[in-house]
């Protein structure tokens, strides 16, 4: 018996293509329409029992929105999407948007065929290979571009992502030295750590990089980034003094002991044997 179905694509050619197709093989295609952007209120006015759904951009996001429309007005609409090898956000994205199946653009037929047919009985329609390929790339992640800054962010420490943050903002050894309080051989050693790190020969390819990968943006968005403190001027040290300690350092480095109100300071002579 066959399906009462309808092809959406994003080309026309290949709707046509793929409905005379169908038609041939005992079908019954209600429509063949290229909009993508009205599938939705077509499909739902027609109320096939299948719909293919063609997309060559499994993982754009908003691409499988047409679905949420054609389930939350037609629940038993059977959608199927035909489309690239997809990556395992593409088959889940899918899935998750209420699509029966996923068949390969490029896959015969008969297998088309089988997928609309599973579809309609309410199973899912998803050829074992393409199971295989997704579970196999959630098991081995590939690195992707976009995933640089965040690697590279973890190969820092809050420490360093301090100091990349001042070389990115110009500031050369002797102001991240004053900025973070430390000595400018610290801050030599941490600048240099820095440069290992990200595998760069100087601060100039290090400012670029983390701009490039958005290295910085991940981190103040993460809480990572540590705002940096306005530098001492130059040549004053801090003067640690304990906690409770009276007095104020005097000009000999010496601490005076605190005099009782109104009594008048005695003035401190030569011994006298």
């Amino acid at each position: 018996m066959g399906v009462r179905l309808m092809v959406v694509d994003e080309h026309r050619l290949l709707a046509e293509a793929l409905a005379s197709a169908l038609k041939l093989r005992g079908h019954r295609v209600l429509a063949a329409a290229a909009p993508t952007a009205g599938a939705a209120e077509l499909v739902v006015s027609r109320a096939p029992e299948v719909c293919l759904l063609g997309t060559a951009a499994p993982a754009e996001p908003g691409i499988f929105d047409p679905i949420v429309t054609i389930k939350r007005e037609r629940p038993q609409v059977a959608v199927v999407v035909l489309g690239p090898v997809p990556s395992p956000r593409g088959i889940a994205a899918a899935f998750a948007a209420g699509a029966s199946g996923y068949v390969r653009h490029d896959e015969r037929i008969e297998g088309v065929e089988r997928a609309m047919m599973k579809a309609r009985a309410g199973e899912a329609a998803v050829a074992p290979q393409l199971l295989q390929g997704a579970f196999t790339e959630l098991l081995n992640p590939v690195a992707q571009p976009d995933d640089e800054g965040q690697r590279l962010l973890r190969l820092l420490t809050p420490r360093e992502v301090e100091v990349l943050v001042r070389v990115a903002e110009g500031e050369d050894t002797r102001l991240i030295a004053a900025g973070m309080s430390i000595a400018p051989s610290t801050a030599r050693t941490h600048v240099q750590r820095v440069l290992m790190k990200l595998g760069v020969g100087s601060r100039l390819e290090a400012a670029a990089l983390a701009a490039r990968t958005g290295l910085l943006d991940r981190a103040a968005s993460s809480g990572t980034v540590v705002a940096p403190r306005a530098p001492r001027a130059p040549g004053t040290a801090e003067t640690p003094v304990a906690a409770g300690t009276p007095g104020t350092p005097g000009a000999s480095g010496t601490t005076e002991a605190p005099r009782a109100l109104g009594t008048p300071a005695t003035p401190q002579g030569p011994d006298i044997p």
